[in-house]
């Protein structure tokens, strides 16, 4: 008897715990939108860049700076990676997947950044920052709704 109180008591949390196969699914596009977004970041293409943002979504720089719309956020990236970051590398160091509803999720990205150059030309320390997505899904395919950076003190060693 004990044993199946025991189970009545658990199961519910196991059933909870266990991701469902269509938040299993998401979660995978979720990371290749990810791997995309930096993909298209380290080929310094602005198009494939805006590609991974929702046609109205809002976009937020570590500057405070922001662009509406992907056509705006397209051509913000455009002059930014034909200089200040014509040889940047991005990498995605850490991402976090919080599912607010089957079609929303936010989205944590730890990220390290080498050879952004200032207004000077000169090659940039060592970056780091954290993106914050919130993703928008339609069909099969997730997309940035909003976007937000901002710029971490490098670790200490």
């Amino acid at each position: 008897m004990k044993m199946l109180w025991l189970l009545i008591l658990i199961f519910p949390v196991l059933v909870l715990a266990v991701p469902s196969p269509q938040q299993s699914l998401s979660e995978q596009r979720i990371r290749k939108l990810v791997a995309e977004f930096t993909g298209a970041w380290n080929k310094h293409d602005a198009r494939a860049f805006a590609a991974s943002f929702a046609e109205d979504a809002d976009f937020t720089n570590v500057n405070g700076m922001s662009a509406h719309g992907r056509t705006a956020i397209e051509e913000f990236h455009a002059a930014r990676f034909a200089t200040t970051f014509k040889n940047s590398n991005l990498t995605a160091k850490d991402v976090a997947i919080r599912f607010i509803t089957r079609q929303v999720a936010s989205v944590d990205v730890h990220w390290e950044m080498t050879g952004a150059v200032d207004s000077t030309g000169a090659t940039l320390p060592l970056r780091t920052g954290l993106l914050n997505f919130v993703l928008a899904g339609h069909d099969d395919r997730w997309s940035i709704a909003v976007m937000h950076n901002q710029e971490l003190a490098p670790p200490k060693n």
